[in-house]
């Protein structure tokens, strides 16, 4: 299709589409009210629809009072009941797609369910909005003139008793419709291929010679990518190989730790970059303005948010709150319920309200200690299971521990650095490390892609901590006693830089 017909198709949507944001810009807990109703009827003759009795809901005080807050745990045996073909169980429509994600307690994997609705009203209707909202603020964009790169579909698609799993990205890239596909590079082919040393050249040999006006992408995966396109064109600049490239999309892991590096990639001074939330659960929200660190909540996805405050999440006292109730700047961690069938379902995210008219927001974690910079979503039960095993296997036995991330730099991989004081240690660190860093891998699958040939992260780093420093550094910080504890896991190396330099 001609670039010209495209440009008349996009700007007659994007006109359309933006009276229904101001619309749920001017009356969004209107919106949010509307949408649990619908989503409740939706769901009212499906097995949970009986089980609360849907029927009978009118407001979202029986919602809220009726329905119990759950994570993926105690959904897991529903949606693996789904995964083996039964329909009808929490969502109305037939649950064809799951994406595959970091696991639980209970689970080397999660299977988040993707109904066709929130393919087309929730994960593509996004991807729309959030053009939209680009064009909107770049008026002299010349964006649909080339084409995006994406990077994405890490792994392969499974089929099993009719179903579908894998990453997200590859879910909505096999299901794109034709108007992505035709201004996407690479291939549909290229991008879900599997083996990501070949993928990695093969996206390099296919766009290097595309004019390409936008990136999309995770930024620790893109940024090991467009080296390998400076390498393979001897370019100094990407703006060399693709003059025309005028944004970066992106989002899954914070974009602090590599901006100068994207800035030394792309020096032009009028490059955007835009940030979106979005995760296996749903799209959340959209940088709606340039140059800005706050994302606006998207309201008519099929989402319904409610939010519990940090200061009693996983408390006796915990208790959820829908939209309308929330304040600005309090940490709260995210419960959704969507059109795929996730009723009050714990996300693991944390974010703050920086306005209230719009709703917008900033990411600010996770509800526990985590490593996420590459995408690895590296839990402490993952740590310490995987510590478990080791320190059996080798005899060893651990007094305390840190880690933190080593960021990218240039062509240089990342990598986790530990931090361990052992009681015991092991004979050999080396083979310690070989055992632990096997583990991590068969306990976390989202670690594993990344760990595959080093493609992202090189193998963990470990120090080994001198006798008493957790004791010393807790004691001079003044945080001696049960209530302080050693920060298992951080997504910044401030622990881990305090720690090395008293540990002499």
């Amino acid at each position: 299709m001609p670039i010209p017909i495209v440009n008349s198709i996009a700007s007659w949507f994007l006109k359309k589409r933006f009276h229904q944001i101001e619309l749920f810009l001017k009356y969004p807990n209107e919106v949010q009210n509307e949408l649990l109703q619908s989503l409740i009827y939706m769901a009212k003759d499906t097995e949970i629809g009986k089980q609360y009795d849907f029927k009978s809901i009118k407001n979202y005080r029986t919602f809220a009072e009726r329905i119990p807050i759950k994570n993926y745990d105690g959904w897991q045996d529903v949606i693996d009941r789904s995964r083996r073909g039964e329909n009808n169980l929490f969502w109305p429509t037939p649950i064809k797609w799951f994406a595959k994600s970091s696991g639980t307690t209970r689970a080397k994997s999660k299977f988040i369910p993707v109904s066709q609705e929130s393919l087309e009203d929730c994960h593509y209707a996004a991807s729309k909005d959030l053009l939209c909202m680009y064009l909107n603020n770049n008026e002299d964009s010349q964006l649909f003139t080339g084409k995006s790169l994406r990077l994405g579909g890490s792994k392969e698609l499974y089929k099993q008793n009719g179903t579908v799993f894998g990453d997200l990205s590859a879910i909505l890239i096999d299901n794109m419709p034709f108007w992505a596909e035709y201004s996407s590079t690479p291939s549909n082919k290229v991008s879900l291929m599997s083996d990501w040393e070949h993928k990695m050249q093969a996206i390099v040999n296919e766009t290097i010679n595309e004019k390409v006006t936008s990136l999309a992408g995770v930024p620790s995966w893109m940024l090991v990518l467009l080296n390998q396109v400076l390498e393979t064109t001897g370019k100094h600049s990407l703006h060399e190989v693709w003059p025309h490239l005028e944004v970066y999309f992106h989002g899954g892991v914070s974009f602090s730790p590599y901006k100068e590096q994207y800035q030394k990639l792309l020096p032009k001074k009028d490059f955007k970059y835009y940030e979106i939330y979005n995760a296996s659960e749903g799209f959340f929200a959209i940088q709606d303005r340039n140059n800005s660190d706050e994302l606006l909540l998207m309201l008519d996805y099929g989402i319904f948010y409610e939010f519990i405050p940090m200061t009693i999440y996983a408390t006796s006292e915990e208790k959820a709150i829908p939209l309308s109730e929330v304040k600005l700047h309090v940490n709260y961690a995210v419960i959704i319920t969507t059109n795929a069938g996730l009723w009050r379902y714990k996300i693991g995210d944390t974010i703050r309200f920086t306005s209230l008219s719009p709703y917008r927001i900033k990411v600010s974690g996770r509800t526990k200690h985590h490593i996420n910079v590459f995408g690895e979503e590296l839990i402490i039960e993952n740590a310490e299971d995987a510590l478990k095993k080791v320190c059996h296997r080798t005899k060893a036995e651990i007094v305390d521990y840190t880690a933190a991330p080593i960021f990218m730099e240039g062509k240089e991989k990342g990598a986790h650095e530990w931090l361990i004081e052992f009681k015991t240690p092991p004979k050999d660190i080396n083979y310690f490390n070989e055992l632990f860093d096997n583990a991590l891998k068969s306990l976390n699958s989202d670690y594993e892609a990344k760990r595959y040939n080093n493609i992202t992260l090189n193998k963990p780093k470990i120090n080994i901590a001198r006798k008493n420093l957790f004791h010393d550094w807790l004691k001079q910080n003044n945080k001696l006693g049960g209530q302080h504890k050693v920060p298992r896991l951080s997504n910044t190396r401030d622990y881990i830089t305090e720690l090395l330099a008293l540990n002499v």
